[in-house]
């Protein structure tokens, strides 16, 4: 997985960990001017044993464990055995709204759920900090 600065196309953290691994605490250490961003590009590799119809996934952006943002997305048709790649773009919140990485830093998680159609695959939890 990677993260980008969507108007520079410049990668600003990357990981070949299994974030989708739902046995494992997972944490990414982020650069804070990731915050600055006006959107960000996720590159995400997956791969399937199994053919999905409609594989889609469902986050959410805890503070504290409070729930401060969701994002939707989808992506199809998985092709069995295959090996993919997904790109999503997400926009930042005006400047206003935003938050500062110290207030930020170790308070979140990005809760991630892997579907097809309305079959849940997996879960992903992710604390983040920012460097």
């Amino acid at each position: 997985m990677n993260l980008r600065d969507a108007d520079t196309g410049k990668i600003l953290w990357q990981s070949n960990e299994d974030l989708a691994d739902p046995t494992d605490d997972h944490e990414a250490r982020v650069p804070k001017k990731i915050l600055k961003c006006r959107a960000v590009s996720r590159e995400i590799n997956f791969s399937s044993k199994e053919p999905m119809e409609k594989f889609r996934l469902e986050q959410k952006v805890l503070f504290k464990g409070k729930c401060i943002e969701e994002w939707y997305f989808d992506f199809g048709f998985v092709i069995p055995s295959s090996t993919n790649t997904w790109q999503s773009l997400i926009e930042a919140a005006p400047e206003s709204q935003m938050m500062p990485a110290s207030v930020l830093n170790g308070n979140v998680v990005i809760e991630t759920k892997f579907f097809d159609d309305d079959l849940l695959v997996s879960t992903s939890m992710v604390k983040l900090y920012y460097v």
